[in-house]
């Protein structure tokens, strides 16, 4: 993988195109709606009228996200009027307000996967100075303010973490809140912040060899080992994270696990379980990428990091577009979030 296939701009025109597609279409749906009566059967844009497109709620949400962040880091690479026209459509007030009252009728719903994109949506319009952004950032505060209530809500009631490759990982939504976490703390709203941590370090804090060979499983689009390393880089003071990355991952230095090092196989992309093995490809490409930058120049483990970066790369990333609806209505948001990601000096 050479500096051109790695650069956002050599992908955004194909990338745009694939996720207007996606966020535009209503059909198919895997629509997530817990039913209170026999007359209770809405369309997914009449429950979502700002995330029904995409085949369910939280690939709409990551996939506006992955648009934006083109938007704030590529916006001469492809047709921005056409992007701005879309998420206008989408980013109401009113439509963002609907969203929010589902949240309030269904607390438990899409937590904490769509809990966490749904923040991270609302955190990179902080990044972006635009109108635009300004506009749709406070059209998105209700969603913003209620998820965060949520968290706040439901993160001392947790007592044990859910450690899997898939939606409910815990690590993972809260990696993906973190940012907006800190926004509000520069704020002087720490209550977040706060929470995050906290459960961060009372579920993760103790584990010490991670049985890391046991993955994937075979419909992950995480990994349960990076996404706790992630969010523990996060969290933790830099020091105390080498130490509790030591004994976490004790074999890393030495390409140990292999089974971490290895992309997975996708053997059928119109398979929607299946097709998740890009999407975990692609994440870990983006773990180790985030952990090599971390770790110190010297470091031995970053070489085993960075080859592997190369290699889980080659194998999903040419997936993103042209290949199977179950593949394409999501994998993009992975593809930026790596591409987009500090490389290690």
């Amino acid at each position: 993988m050479n500096k051109d296939s790695d650069s956002l701009a050599a992908v955004a025109g194909a990338y745009v195109a694939t996720i207007i597609d996606a966020v535009q279409c209503e059909y198919p749906n895997y629509l997530q709606h817990i039913m209170t009566g026999p007359d209770d059967h809405p369309t997914p844009r009449q429950l979502h009228p700002a995330f029904y497109g995409c085949f369910d709620w939280h690939s709409s949400v990551e996939m506006h996200w992955a648009l934006i962040r083109l938007l704030r880091l590529a916006p001469q690479a492809f047709d921005r009027e056409r992007a701005l026209a879309v998420l206008g459509a989408h980013l109401t007030l009113d439509h963002i307000t609907e969203e929010a009252r589902y949240f309030l009728k269904r607390p438990g719903f899409e937590r904490p996967y769509g809990w966490g994109w749904a923040l991270t949506l609302v955190h990179e319009l902080t990044l972006w100075e635009s109108g635009e952004a300004a506009a749709w950032g406070a059209a998105l505060q209700p969603l913003a303010e209620t998820v965060t209530d949520l968290y706040l809500r439901w993160l001392p009631t947790a007592t044990y973490p859910i450690r899997v490759g898939l939606h409910n990982n815990s690590a993972f939504g809260l990696a993906r809140a973190w940012p907006w976490a800190r926004t509000l703390a520069a704020r002087g709203d720490k209550r977040l912040q706060i929470a995050i941590t906290r459960a961060a370090r009372g579920w993760f804090e103790p584990d010490a060899a991670y049985p890391v060979h046991l993955e994937p499983g075979g419909s992950d689009f995480l990994s349960p080992a990076l996404t706790e390393a992630e969010l523990m880089l996060a969290v933790l003071e830099p020091s105390v994270f080498e130490t509790w990355f030591d004994r976490f991952l004790p074999g890393l230095a030495h390409g140990q696990p292999a089974a971490l090092f290895e992309p997975a196989v996708v053997s059928d992309a119109r398979d929607g379980q299946t097709a998740h093995l890009h999407g975990l490809n692609l994440y870990r490409a983006f773990a180790f990428r985030m952990l090599a930058a971390a770790l110190p120049a010297d470091d031995p483990r970053r070489v085993h990091l960075q080859t592997a970066v190369e290699r889980h790369v080659q194998a999903s990333l040419s997936a993103v577009t042209g290949s199977d609806y179950m593949v394409e209505h999501w994998l993009a948001c992975y593809a930026v979030l790596f591409l987009s990601a500090p490389t290690a000096g």
